[in-house]
């Protein structure tokens, strides 16, 4: 079954790896404020980075795909480490301006995602994981600092 440091591990790659696939599906289905991706494109866009369509599309797929990676334990570390990457520039592009509180969509929503991220790439997956099941029975030990 896994010890509860396993457990644990599995709970968060399931929170988060949930949370950022319904936001990577909400833009390819809807866009964010246009009903369609050339929507989100224009979005980005106007907050800077361009081609639009490119980092559109990119946000999209580390967010969906990434999420899903996260949720079968599997490229996780490269998964949660793109994922922390997406909410330092999102955090301090979109939401630093607007403050720390999420009411005014604020800084504080990309914080816990950085830090929960960052757990991950720094725990791994735990051993119920795809990871595991590709590399054998025995997970991956953190990277030594």
């Amino acid at each position: 079954m896994g010890s509860g440091a396993d457990r644990i591990l599995l709970a968060l790659r399931l929170l988060v790896g949930a949370l950022f696939v319904t936001h990577g599906y909400q833009k390819v289905l809807g866009g964010v404020h246009d009903p369609s991706m050339a929507g989100f494109a224009r979005t980005v866009q106007a907050i800077g980075f361009h081609p639009g369509v490119f980092w559109a599309w990119t946000v999209t797929l580390v967010e969906f795909v990434g999420g899903i990676c996260l949720c079968l334990g599997l490229f996780t570390r490269l998964a949660a480490g793109l994922i922390v990457i997406e909410m330092v520039v999102a955090g301090l592009k979109v939401n630093l301006p607007r403050g720390f509180y999420w009411t005014k969509g604020g800084v504080e929503v990309p914080l816990i995602f950085i830090v929960l991220g960052l757990i991950l790439v720094l725990a791994g997956p735990g051993a119920l994981s795809a990871d595991t099941l590709v590399r054998g029975r025995q997970p991956r030990s953190a990277p030594r600092a």
